[in-house]
């Protein structure tokens, strides 16, 4: 498949068919290779929190038959003429989008993940009108714009987190000028997206504090990931006399959650980063911003430029996420533990090792 092949190509994914969220092969059409895009067959992809947001339509979008997962690492196996970027045999990842406008203020910054326009890696329509699918199949059709190379040194079923979890946390901190060593940090929440908070900032010569709403995840944030305090927000004795300490708190949480208690945490100037993808309204009362010179803000995974970045820092600094592989007739299992936080930290789906072309329905 190295050169470009002008017919549609069949595929099979794991759709969901309706709001329940449950997948099931799926056989359809892949768009046809364009001058800039690239063709991977896809080998390993993670499963994230919001998949699961979009499978069960908890967003009131969702379009079916849907085939989601946007932490995709696969082989070229095919480039369009001009392709310049990633040759045949490359290995390479595809995260949350996969077009943008190209001509509005946050793509010509290179923010392009901040488009009105962008165009989601599932449940979105691309440019000639097909639908866009997911990871959780055998291959992806993508504008090489939307590509990043996996460095060496990375192994591939390690890097697919790293497209969405690992980027989410980086760019805030990067964005925000917290990169300093000697910051104070807490991770709200021991997720996909907090565990890699963790590992991140610890890197960055942050002191950092992992913040959960009881004490089972102790051990493994203190022995495990490295963190250096454990906080239980619904201690009040912990959170009285942890006033005023944090420089920031990356809040990573999915479900609705009062913000009072961890705006409190912040000194003069802390900024607390919204993360979780919430469907419904947050609250505070304006004086816990006020005297303080708070910030609540929000970011969004990263842009293309912040994923490679990632990539590069992660191999740098020896950090890997901590996954859990599994093969893709476990994926609605797999689903049903995420939803009920059962994995540490990040599932990631062997696609290339379970042969779904044979399960084709």
């Amino acid at each position: 498949m190295g050169s470009v092949d002008a017919s549609e190509k069949t595929i099979t994914g794991w759709a969901a068919r309706d709001a329940t969220g449950h997948l099931s092969p799926y056989t359809y059409n892949l768009r046809r290779t364009g001058a800039e895009d690239v063709v991977l067959k896809v080998l390993y992809c993670g499963i994230c929190h919001t998949d699961l947001h979009q499978t069960k339509n908890h967003l009131g979008a969702s379009k079916y038959p849907m085939v989601p997962g946007h932490e995709v690492v696969g082989e070229v196996v095919e480039v369009g003429p001009e392709v310049s970027k990633y040759s045949v045999g490359d290995v390479v990842g595809v995260g949350v989008i996969v077009g943008c406008c190209r001509d509005c203020r946050p793509c010509k910054a290179n923010v392009e993940q901040y488009c009105n326009k962008k165009i989601w890696s599932y449940n979105d329509v691309y440019t000639d009108g097909k639908p866009t699918q997911g990871g959780f199949a055998s291959a992806m059709v993508v504008d090489q714009k939307f590509v990043v190379k996996i460095p060496a040194g990375l192994a591939p079923e390690q890097a697919a987190p790293l497209l969405c979890a690992g980027v989410t946390v980086y760019s805030p901190l990067k964005h925000f000028g917290l990169m300093t060593p000697g910051l104070r940090g807490g991770i709200l929440g021991l997720g996909g997206v907090g565990h890699m908070g963790v590992k991140v900032a610890k890197s960055m010569g942050h002191h950092v504090t992992v913040i959960s709403s009881s004490n089972k995840k102790r051990a493994e944030a203190m022995d495990d990931l490295g963190a250096d305090a454990y906080l239980v927000s619904s201690d009040e004795a912990q959170m009285a006399a942890a006033m005023d300490s944090l420089d920031y708190i990356i809040d990573t949480v999915p479900v609705k959650h009062p913000l009072e208690p961890y705006l409190a945490l912040l000194k003069m100037d802390g900024k607390l980063v919204l993360m979780g993808v919430i469907a419904e309204p947050l609250s505070f009362v304006s004086p816990m911003v006020m005297l303080g010179r708070k910030t609540i803000t929000g970011s969004f995974i990263g842009s293309i430029e912040e994923t490679e970045e990632v990539l590069r820092f992660c191999v740098e600094k020896g950090l890997t996420s901590q996954i859990e592989v599994v093969k893709m007739d476990y994926l609605n299992q797999a689903l049903e533990r995420l939803e009920r936080n059962d994995v540490r930290y990040r599932f990631v789906v062997d696609v290339a090792g379970s042969n779904i072309d044979d399960t084709a329905a």
